[in-house]
């Protein structure tokens, strides 16, 4: 074997090694390595706006699991989404399961408050309490163009402040 052939042998080793490790990195990132490492809760939402499937689901601000999936009750018009938590993380069964903005140009997850129950969710258990997301927009949208919103008191009309019958 020639040297210019056992050197392109040996790249060719490094690029296969390379790949072989991004694949490895993609599969570990991607949730399905983690989904033998989690149980699956219920929750049901009157709106998940930006929770998709992959979204984070935290206790405290810490992640522990991820959105599996949503989906609309046809019966309801309510959202089901299913959240894949991490096994060594038990969550008591009168938990609150919130829809949470990352910001105002981020994305949602799902933030669980525990409860204080000492009984805790089992495998494929629901969330009884949960509190869907807000459309921040819709709320703007309705400060700024309300027209039945009173304008701000300056405070030189003594009736207006309800002390001009004393």
């Amino acid at each position: 074997m020639s040297k210019g052939q056992m050197f392109e042998s040996i790249v060719g080793l490094f690029v296969l090694a390379v790949a072989a490790a991004f694949l490895y990195y993609a599969y570990q990132t991607s949730g399905r390595a983690m989904t033998a490492r989690t149980y699956s809760l219920n929750a049901v939402f009157g709106r998940v706006d930006g929770v998709t499937p992959g979204a984070d689901v935290r206790i405290s601000g810490v992640k522990v699991g991820s959105v599996a999936d949503s989906a609309l009750d046809p019966q309801t018009f309510e959202a089901r989404v299913k959240l894949s938590v991490a096994k060594n993380v038990e969550v008591p069964e009168d938990s609150i399961a919130k829809i949470v903005s990352d910001g105002l140009l981020g994305g949602a997850h799902v933030a669980i408050e525990p409860g204080a129950s000492d009984i805790m969710l089992a495998e494929g258990e629901t969330i009884t309490i949960t509190q869907g997301s807000v459309d921040l927009l819709g709320l703007a949208v309705q400060a700024f163009t309300n027209p039945d919103k009173p304008a701000a008191s300056s405070g030189d009309d003594p009736a207006a402040d309800g002390l001009g019958d004393l």
